[in-house]
């Protein structure tokens, strides 16, 4: 019998905050850490650095939910909020050749040379939106303007809606149900249950516009692929990768961008590095992603086996989230100044914010160019940008999953 006394399960808040403290301390016990979900479920998050890359590319490690018997032997009752993120069907839940069949019907459209196509929208967008955001400090008595409503929230959400051939009268709503499903975690059972079902019913009433006009779009193609192989692609796995695309595509991005505005607003020293050319807006896009990433806890793999992780067994079948944000800031990796934000870090592009092995993000080369435009232009065009608020203050997104604010208040926005 080990002298080793284990910790006792943090509990999680469904109310998130900021998840930087709070990873500190559970990564000072330990790469592992034992957790109890809202609704009293046990599980695991990984939070170091090497722990994290070698459990998301392990063999003994699936994504797919039947693995967890928990999830369907009813000790988890069906309405468990979380549940959405293991009953969604798509690339994201399927293991194996499933999963490869899947990834590669969307793989083509997310290549480097394929993003790189849609360079010139992505600016012409930007600068719109950059046109938006300026009226709106304008027309302000204090001359703020929420960053995250009129840019880093419309950029990435018009982009992956027109890939997917989604209408504009849709994205609002669209923004609203998958914030309510995948984002907040402070929800009840009957919220989510409700915001899937109408999401589900949503993205059927796009597919059948596309099945019945398609268009050179993402859902077209999927539809066309699907009635060309036969048996390619279900409705639900249609459903659950245009869910999937939907919300990868944009709330990511969203609070990247966010993030990286926060981190140089209050980090005027590396904003400076940058404006005078020795660093680069990829390199911001990295740091941020390491130092500040979009994504904290994600949901969930599953041990197909007893599976040991520095010297902590996580039983076969736990769900496992995968702590993003506690990895970035592991000083036995980036160093003893890992809390530090430092666009010149070597290494910094090193961290695990896009995954590893097979379920790397198939959507990173178009989060990149999106990220490095979108500050790129802002920062041109507005040099003198700050936070209207001190920093501590803006209200914290509702989440242990996603981590950003719900609200960025800037100014100035005056045009140079």
């Amino acid at each position: 019998m080990s002298s080793h006394t284990p910790a006792p399960a943090h509990v999680v808040d469904p109310a998130g905050g900021c998840p930087h403290a709070l990873n500190a301390e559970l990564r000072a016990r330990g790469p592992v850490a034992g957790v109890v979900l809202p609704g009293g479920v046990p599980a695991a998050v990984v939070l170091g650095h090497d722990a994290l890359k070698e459990f998301l590319s392990h063999p003994d490690v699936a994504k797919d939910s039947r693995h967890c018997p928990a999830l369907n032997d009813g000790t988890i009752p069906p309405d468990w909020p979380l549940r959405v993120f293991a009953n969604a069907q798509g690339m994201h839940t399927a293991d194996g050749a499933d999963h490869r069949r899947l990834r590669s019907l969307v793989g083509n459209a997310f290549t480097t040379r394929q993003v790189e196509r849609l360079r010139p929208r992505i600016e012409e967008l930007t600068a719109d939106l950059l046109d938006d955001l300026g009226r709106a400090a304008a027309e302000d008595p204090d001359g703020v303007a929420d960053l995250r409503t009129h840019f880093a929230l419309p950029l990435p959400m018009s982009v992956i809606c027109e890939l997917l051939g989604v209408d504009p009268e849709h994205r609002g709503r669209l923004h609203d149900l998958t914030y309510t499903v995948v984002i907040a975690t402070d929800t009840t059972p009957a919220e989510v249950m409700a915001a899937v079902r109408e999401l589900v019913e949503l993205l059927g009433t796009i597919a059948a516009a596309r099945r019945a006009a398609p268009g050179d779009d993402l859902t077209s193609a999927l539809i066309a692929a699907r009635e060309e192989g036969g048996d390619r692609l279900s409705e639900a796995e249609l459903i659950g990768t245009m869910r999937l695309m939907l919300v990868a595509g944009h709330e990511t991005t969203l609070n990247l961008i966010s993030n990286a505005v926060r981190a140089l607003c209050t980090h005027r020293d590396q904003l400076a590095l940058v404006l005078e050319g020795k660093a680069t807006w990829s390199d911001v896009v990295d740091e941020t992603l390491r130092w500040d990433g979009p994504v904290s806890w994600f949901p969930f793999r599953y041990p197909t086996r007893d599976l040991t992780l520095g010297d902590t067994v996580i039983p076969q079948g736990t769900p496992v989230l995968a702590g993003y944000t506690a990895a970035g800031r592991d000083e036995a990796f980036h160093g003893p100044d890992a809390d530090r934000f430092d666009v010149t870090r070597p290494g910094a592009a090193r961290h695990l914010s896009f995954g590893q092995g097979v379920h790397y993000c198939v959507g990173a080369p178009l989060a990149r160019l999106e990220a490095t435009i979108a500050l790129e232009r802002l920062f041109t065009r507005f040099p003198d940008l700050d936070l209207a608020a001190p920093e501590a203050e803006l209200p914290r997104q509702r989440s242990f999953i996603g981590n950003s604010v719900e609200a960025l208040p800037v100014r100035p926005l005056h045009r140079v």
